[in-house]
């Protein structure tokens, strides 16, 4: 089998073209133009970042993507599922305020935003995919109701997967509530006693009241906890810790079957921005400093190469010194094995993602890297 073409370009422009341009051009030399728009709706899939977050994609990118998409006839939507945790996307209302607030209204972005799964996280699909860990996916409807799926993705760091990309924004972003609990459900957080100082980050975060205060330390009540991950990143002393070391790589392997859910059946077209690279998700509050310098842009029919493409790039990237990547690097316990990703989150193995989404169909981990020509 031939690698799956990945093209790419960096983030150099020039009076002759201009970023939103050449992004725009990545598209079509990638082949968007090969999907038959035509009348047919089209879900962008995007993450529009969490109020207090400044990573996060810009809106005029999506404009690019959604303009490119009516041009060639297409009727296209900005979308997103609400989220598990507490936080300013936990429904439709509060969402949709966030996305406008951040920049993604229907006027900057030249289309309309739904939100996948509802007003309440409850509207959803079920997808049977008969997978080895999911049967029945629970994807929002309105992003199994258009025709044609795009992603558009920040490509960063992230606590549980290890990255997110192309996948986790598919496979865990178009899940419904109850779809990112059952992707969750695996792993519970414990808490190590010496190293928690009672500041209750971890009760503020939680969406279910599991942790407990008892003599100024914290204790996760596990038959509340849904495994969401949240507390593990925002613990400003490292106390709190997963109890099962495989919880991380079932995640992973449940999100490439949720992905495989969203995908199949239907034409999808992928592109990934590896700027602002974040030590953890979109969903959190405070981005904190890049732990890499931008890299460039990224399109392909294939999310599996694509993330592991970004993956590669990122890991041949010189650690932002002022950074939890740069922090990490010093530390006598760092892996010595150059990625980027471990390196900032050690209990993250982002391979099982890909390896799974391979294994089941989706796509390979084989890329050829195609930079696309300079604008002459």
């Amino acid at each position: 089998m031939n690698p799956s073409k990945v093209y790419f370009t960096d983030f150099r422009a020039s009076p002759k073209e201009n970023l939103l341009q050449k992004l725009k051009r990545l598209c079509i030399t990638a082949g968007i133009k090969d999907i038959d728009f035509n009348n047919k709706y089209a879900a962008i899939k995007i993450h529009f970042g969490e109020y207090g977050n400044l990573a996060y994609l810009r809106p005029n990118y999506a404009r690019v993507v959604a303009d490119l998409i009516k041009e060639l006839g297409g009727k296209p939507f900005l979308t997103d599922c609400n989220t598990l945790y507490v936080g300013s996307r936990k429904n439709a209302l509060d969402h949709l305020e966030t996305a406008y607030a951040n920049g993604f209204s229907p006027l900057s972005t030249g289309c309309h935003v739904l939100i996948g799964d509802g007003l309440k996280g409850t509207d959803e699909a079920l997808v049977p995919i008969d997978g080895e860990y999911i049967k029945e996916a629970k994807i929002g409807r309105a992003v199994m109701d258009a025709d044609i799926f795009i992603s558009l993705n920040h490509f960063k760091g992230h606590e549980c997967t290890g990255f997110g990309g192309a996948l986790k924004n598919i496979g865990m972003g178009c899940g419904s509530r109850a779809g990112k609990m059952e992707m969750h459900n695996d792993g519970k957080p414990q808490v190590s006693q010496s190293r928690c100082i009672g500041c209750k980050a971890c009760a503020k975060i939680c969406a279910h009241d599991a942790p407990a205060f008892e003599g100024g330390k914290a204790t996760i009540d596990h038959q509340k906890c849904v495994g969401c991950g949240r507390c593990l990143a925002l613990c400003p002393t490292d106390a709190i810790h997963a109890t099962n070391g495989s919880s991380n790589d079932l995640l992973n392997c449940k999100i490439a079957e949720y992905t495989k859910a969203v995908l199949k059946g239907r034409p999808h077209f992928h592109i990934s921005l590896i700027c602002d690279v974040s030590p953890n998700c979109d969903c959190h509050a405070e981005n904190d400093a890049a732990i890499i310098p931008n890299v460039g842009m990224l399109a392909s029919f294939d999310p599996v190469a694509l993330d592991v493409a970004c993956a590669e790039l990122c890991n041949a990237q010189p650690i932002l010194t002022n950074s939890r990547l740069g922090e990490n690097s010093l530390k006598e316990t760092a892996p010595a094995e150059g990625d980027h990703f471990r390196l900032n989150h050690p209990d993250t193995n982002w391979r099982t993602c890909v390896e799974h989404a391979e294994k089941i169909g989706i796509g390979q981990r084989a890329y050829e890297l195609i930079p696309i020509s300079k604008h002459e």
